[in-house]
């Protein structure tokens, strides 16, 4: 596993000051307070911060949506309810927190001939971009980041997005293609202090297939319009992540002097899940009653290692959930994924190889084979990365629960086994709306019990912008249509013929 520092303090005085010349004007100058930075001091935060945004999201939005989790409390009239309110987070970290670090950084690299640095740059910010725009659909590209032009820019359309997305990632894979000789600095720097590529510890082959695996995702979004070509995602898919080594993600580590604010955004000592417990349907793809009809029938391995023992799960809306003894904050943290220093995985091979068992599913029976490959070994590659024993893995494979050949292989079978491999992940939600939350395929979804009048009896779509944009940028956010009660409804351009 990768692991990532997350530094206290970056430089973000990026303005180019100029220095004056030596003289009286120095004792003005404070050491401690430097006015320019380089790259391997930048890239850390960036990186770091670009991956832990998506854990932000998965709690207060995404993971609530996709019924892996909701609240404790009585209904509330909350996002699970559909009760959508203005989302700051992909704005604020898309454009201030993360991007806005982005092209200062690229732009000294270029200067100083480290073209590293502007290709782990380009992919980073092809990351986040993806990210905001598959939750809020259009939003500023060609005039962000332009003060000096416009403080309300214009919104470019999703497509357009997905257009630079795939060009910042081909950009990113030229530079991280070239020599290393072309290099004026390293790329992961240990000493005095580590910093530079605290993702892949400057193996920029693994950017590379990092770039092709976004790409292989975005592509695969796209099952509604024509230009969809199954084939195309899996030559993607073959320059992509292959091992639970290249996983994209943070992992956590212990607080130092020079460490801090490094414990998981979904554990204990943040206390972000405090009011939340497992969804119910997320238990019951666990449980047997989903992928088996049976909840007598044993468990899934995993059970016990993503959730407590014996859990039930809440209906969003209906407060239905397990008790828990005094004392105990939320079960959510005898999860995996709620452990402090454990792992935020973003972007995974196990999600890689169920996005090729579907392109191979989609593309017909030639590929069927390569599709159910795929499938088994996505299963197994999420459950070898949370520690479920061979034995145990092995027996549930060989189950019912899993479709034992090619033939009798269903996108089902390989959406239902994504969703439980990329828990708490905002792909998930992207799935479900790409699929038009199918009950074919997730059979058993809730509809929350005191819903929001406004969706109607349907599902959510896409989330808000923020109140920043509806009160500075208003002519934007009205063009969008984004003001009208039931604007949650409207689908995406990616979710359109």
């Amino acid at each position: 596993m990768k692991k990532f520092i997350i530094y206290t303090a970056a430089v973000i005085s990026l303005l180019g000051i100029s220095s004056c010349e030596k003289g009286f004007l120095d004792v003005n100058t404070d050491p401690n307070n430097p006015t320019e930075t380089t790259p391997n001091f930048l890239l850390p935060s960036i990186i770091a911060n670009g991956l832990a945004m998506q854990g932000y999201e998965s709690y207060q939005l995404t993971g609530l949506l996709t019924q892996n989790i909701g609240r404790r409390a009585a209904p509330n009239s909350g996002v699970e309810q559909y009760f959508l309110a203005a989302n700051v987070r992909p704005f604020q970290d898309t454009y201030q927190i993360v991007g806005a670090n982005i092209g200062p950084m690229i732009s000294i690299a270029q200067q100083e001939g480290s073209p590293y640095y502007v290709g782990a740059g380009k992919i980073m910010y092809a990351m986040i971009l993806a990210h905001a725009t598959d939750l809020l659909g259009d939003i500023p590209y060609s005039e962000a980041f332009q003060p000096a032009l416009t403080i309300s820019p214009k919104y470019d359309s999703q497509e357009d997005i997905y257009k630079a997305v795939n060009q910042l990632l081909d950009e990113g894979v030229v530079e991280l293609q070239k020599p290393a000789s072309s290099n004026s600095r390293a790329f992961y720097i240990t000493t005095p202090s580590i910093s530079g590529d605290i993702l892949y510890k400057g193996v920029t082959a693994s950017w590379i297939k990092l770039a092709y695996s976004i790409k292989a995702r975005q592509a695969n979004h796209l099952t509604k319009k024509a230009s969809y070509d199954g084939n195309a995602i899996l030559t993607l898919i073959d320059k992509g992540i292959t091992s639970n080594t290249e996983d994209a993600q943070l992992q956590y580590q212990a607080v130092t002097s020079t460490v801090l604010n490094s414990t998981n955004v979904l554990g204990p000592t943040r206390n972000n899940m405090s009011a939340l417990t497992y969804g119910r349907y997320f238990i019951e793809m666990l449980n047997g009653k989903n992928l088996l009809g049976n909840e007598a029938l044993p468990d899934d391995p995993r059970f016990p290692i993503m959730a407590a023992a014996g859990s039930t799960g809440t209906q969003p809306g209906a407060n239905n959930a397990q008790a828990l003894g005094t004392g105990i904050v939320s079960d959510f943290y005898t999860s995996w994924y709620g452990l402090d220093l454990g792992v935020l995985p973003v972007l995974t091979n196990a999600e890689v190889r169920f996005i090729e068992a579907e392109a191979a599913f989609r593309a017909g029976a030639a590929t069927r084979d390569r599709a159910y490959a795929a499938y088994i070994a996505g299963i197994r590659a999420h459950m070898d990365k949370i520690g479920v024993a061979a034995a145990a893995r092995d027996l549930y494979i060989a189950s019912p629960a899993v479709a034992q050949s090619a033939a009798a292989l269903t996108l089902k079978n390989i959406m239902e086994q994504k969703y439980i491999a990329l828990f708490m992940n905002p792909e998930s939600w992207a799935d479900m709306r790409k699929l038009d939350y199918d009950p074919t395929i997730y059979t058993g979804f809730y509809y929350p019990v005191g819903a929001n009048p406004n969706a109607k009896n349907l599902y959510p779509r896409r989330t808000l912008y923020p109140l920043t944009e509806i009160q500075l940028n208003p002519a934007e956010v009205e063009k969008q249509g984004a003001n009208a009660p039931d604007y949650l409804l409207k689908p995406l351009w990616w979710n359109q013929p």
